[in-house]
């Protein structure tokens, strides 16, 4: 029966691989996309940063859940430039509040299923459905496919985030200063486009990050109905 199953396990290795591509696929309930805005210019975002950092071993990784870390701009003031921030993340955790009625943004701040969140816990496997999002990557080309589980909407975003993982950073100025941060699941870049028939060709984000450390890649995606900021379904996985 070993034998078998490790037959069995070869067998779904090589279709996977077949013709060189990665292929993630979401089960038909939802995947939950965890979100935290955090930077390395406030000293209460470590301690959130190393719950993200834990995920990694979690078994739920990219079928229960997915993760992503948005680094802002907004503590860049203090004296310490976070090398991972982006004005447009900002942007992002803006609208989020502003969808809140919310009248400030903060870090760490997480948000699950586009809302705000304080769960301690990693998220449960969700129940309910949402449809199958499958995302096909050979080389640079990146093939999106999502079949919902109800036609309610017929308008669709894919969005394709690039994910960096062991990004440290020797902290000289600021909160941290004098501290060695390490980072996981970093938006590193993201590509945002409309779907039509729920079908996407694009091509995996680019990398802005200069860090050489960088030991490890993934890649996110979530789907969510245009001009909306909440997912409907998300993916991920390594990227080989």
């Amino acid at each position: 029966m070993i034998r078998r199953a490790l037959f069995c396990v070869f067998l779904f290795a090589a279709a996977t691989a077949q013709g060189g591509e990665t292929v993630f696929e979401s089960k038909p309930t939802r995947t939950h996309l965890i979100e935290l805005f955090t930077s390395e210019g406030c000293s209460s975002c470590p301690p959130a940063e190393a719950w993200l950092s834990n995920l990694k071993n979690e078994p739920g990784l990219w079928q229960d859940f997915v993760p992503i870390a948005f680094h802002v701009d907004y503590w860049d003031h203090l004296g310490w430039r976070d090398p991972f921030a982006s004005k447009t993340w900002t942007e992002r955790q803006a609208d989020y509040s502003a969808r809140w009625k919310s009248e400030s943004v903060y870090t760490p701040a997480f948000v699950l299923d586009g809302k705000i969140w304080h769960n301690a816990a990693p998220p449960p496997a969700a129940t309910e459905p949402a449809g199958v999002l499958k995302i096909t990557i050979s080389g640079e080309r990146v093939t999106a496919a999502f079949k919902p589980s109800t036609e309610t909407a017929r308008h669709y975003e894919i969005h394709l985030a690039r994910l960096g993982f062991a990004l440290g950073t020797d902290v000289t100025a600021g909160e941290n200063r004098g501290r060695k941060l390490m980072h996981d699941f970093v938006v590193l870049g993201l590509t945002n486009e409309a779907m039509k028939s729920g079908a996407k060709e694009m091509k995996l984000p680019a990398d802005s990050s200069n860090q050489v450390a960088n030991t490890r890649s993934a890649i996110a995606a979530w789907v969510t109905q245009a001009g909306q900021l909440e997912p409907i379904q998300a993916v991920g996985g390594w990227l080989p």
